[in-house]
């Protein structure tokens, strides 16, 4: 391709509505322009990038022995219906009418979709396991769409659901799968850790994200540096030894006081006010879960962490619960919550068992109680993980220390189990002649996010720096002398000769000055720069420049090519 008949608008500026670098430098590339929020225009550079990563994700998917379907972007009401989605899925959930006034939705994920697909001709074990896969445009409607193609509202998604005999199936299936994300990210060239995570409106109860690490990414994932251990912060848990010691001091119990504690609702200012640091209070979080409210207890000094209450109570919908319920609940005032005397279900975190003489809420505006005991003043409760991890906590496997980082969501895979199968209906013949709900998997890929994330990854502060195995192009010819017919000459020699050879090659034809075509060339990111100037004229010698390095060979042009295919097969074979 050349330059000069190619729709590449670059910017000098950087764009006021990007938020992250990679957003700034997709703009500023011409790779995207903005339609409306979360929504954007693919443009023919960033179109390469993403037909780049369909074609290693659809390589990989059919190795796998998945097949690949096109479905409906549009789905009927009825089938969420059936699944029970309808209702609880959210706001997220763009829905429609036809001329009819009958209800559909933009497909956010197709679960319901494949179900009703597979339901109408599988009807025997012997037809599994069975795996189906698309590559599609989807639309979820983000309360804050951001970032570009990382978290917008229109966005193109590898998705596939598998359907399974028995447990061992699927099992085995999703080894395969982890397995098949694996070398998708790594010819990719990405940084990536998979890790433990939560299942979230999807369901199922196993499953694991594939992060990109990167400083600016916008999940945090804790690892552990001694074992294998990696979960993402809803789904991290850690050791809860250090909780039960640290609490369990052997103090005797201390009359219960009521204090006065006007205006205090913040721990931080309730513990100032007793003299004692905040791990010496509990507090009372109320929530409504399915309609019912429930009571959760934390220590002061650390966060809940409600998509763990969520899951511990098996809910469809948890959030904070209002004024009114609160003050039914406890039969105080909003900020003055305390364990005592609650009409709901009580769970407390692990960081308070143990504990002796805490600070409460008293139930009562503007009053605390100091010295409460478990057993003496209200019931024990019942204990489990509800706090968010920090870091330094203990490893939950190893007990070695725990650290954070960085990074960007780009793939997810699930056990389903039977969630869709049996809500939906969809039976097979076991091996006994007896109907049953197959077992089923869904593993999904951010196509968008994934080309983003490569950016995000792989930059410096001239511009991009893309992975061989992603690159819009591989090769981009600086023609420095659009004057001078030797250079010309030279120029479009290189040109078809890696024409030939099936490289993807930009020829930046363009009459303008070399400094301008360096600045462009750097900040699209092509890995690999060919310069074509003064040295061709006098010594037939062109400068071959790495961009990630900037690296710089003299080489003649037969030098240059044999270089290119080098480098280039080299880059391909380690990914």
């Amino acid at each position: 391709m050349k330059f000069s008949q190619y729709y590449l608008p670059t910017l000098k500026e950087e764009p006021k509505e990007a938020e992250n670098i990679s957003h700034k430098l997709m703009i500023r590339a011409g790779m995207i322009r903005k339609v409306a929020a979360g929504i954007y225009d693919l443009l023919p550079y960033g179109l390469r990038v993403i037909r780049k990563v369909e074609a290693i994700v659809r390589e990989e998917m059919n190795r796998s022995g998945a097949h690949e379907v096109l479905l409906p972007a549009i789905q009927p009401a009825e089938l969420w219906e059936e699944s029970g989605r309808w209702k609880f899925y959210g706001k997220e959930l763009l829905r429609i009418k036809d001329r009819s006034n009958r209800d559909f939705c933009f497909g956010p994920t197709h679960e319901e979709v494949i179900v009703d697909l597979v339901r109408k001709d599988i009807r025997s074990y012997k037809e599994l396991p069975l795996n189906l896969y698309q590559i599609q445009t989807k639309f979820r409607d983000e309360i804050r769409p951001r970032f570009g193609l990382m978290r917008g509202r229109e966005f193109i998604m590898k998705d596939a659901y598998s359907f399974h005999a028995d447990e061992s199936s699927l099992h085995e299936h999703y080894e395969i799968m982890h397995a098949t994300y694996t070398r998708i990210f790594t010819r990719c060239g990405l940084n990536f850790r998979p890790v433990e995570a939560d299942s979230g409106a999807i369901g199922g109860d196993v499953t694991h994200e594939f992060h990109v690490l990167a400083d600016t990414g916008e999940d945090t994932i804790v690892t552990c540096p001694t074992c294998n251990y990696t979960a993402n912060l809803e789904k991290a848990t850690s050791s809860q030894e250090k909780f039960v010691q640290k609490n369990s001091t052997g103090t005797e119990e201390k009359q219960r006081e009521e204090v006065l504690t006007t205006n205090l609702h913040a721990v931080e200012d309730v513990a100032r006010f007793f003299h004692v640091t905040p791990n010496e209070l509990i507090k009372t979080l109320i929530y409504v879960a399915d309609n019912e409210p429930v009571a959760a207890l934390i220590r002061g000094d650390q966060n809940l962490n409600e998509v763990k209450l969520k899951n511990y109570l098996c809910a469809n919908e948890i959030t904070m619960a209002s004024e009114e319920v609160i003050k039914k609940v406890t039969g105080g005032q909003v900020g003055f919550s305390g364990p005592i005397g609650l009409t709901c279900k009580v769970i407390a975190d692990y960081s308070i068992s143990g504990m002796k003489n805490f600070i409460i809420g008293a139930n009562k505006a503007d009053y605390h109680f100091k010295n409460t005991n478990f057993t003496r003043d209200f019931q024990e409760p019942t204990y489990t993980d509800l706090r968010i991890v920090t870091e330094g906590d203990k490893c939950p496997k190893c007990s070695a220390l725990l650290m954070f980082k960085r990074g960007i969501e780009v793939g997810q895979i699930f056990k389903l189990g039977t969630k869709y199968s049996k809500n939906m209906n969809l039976t097979i013949l076991d091996k006994q002649g007896k109907p049953t709900h197959p077992i089923m998997g869904c593993y999904g890929i951010g196509i968008g996010r994934t080309a983003q994330a490569a950016i995000e990854q792989n930059h410096d502060n001239d511009g991009i720096i893309f992975p061989m195995g992603v690159t819009p192009f591989e090769v981009i010819i600086l023609n420095l002398g659009t004057q001078e017919e030797k250079i010309n000459r030279a120029a479009e020699e290189l040109y078809h000769k890696l024409l030939q050879a099936k490289c993807d090659v930009l020829y930046d034809d363009r009459e303008l000055r070399p400094g301008f075509k360096f600045k462009d060339a750097d900040l699209i990111g092509i890995p690999i720069h060919i310069r074509i100037g003064k040295k061709y004229i006098e010594n037939n010698t062109v400068e071959l420049v790495i961009r990630k390095d900037k690296h710089i060979s003299e080489l003649s042009l037969s030098e240059a090519i044999e270089k290119i295919h080098s480098i280039i097969a080299k880059e391909l074979s380690h990914a």
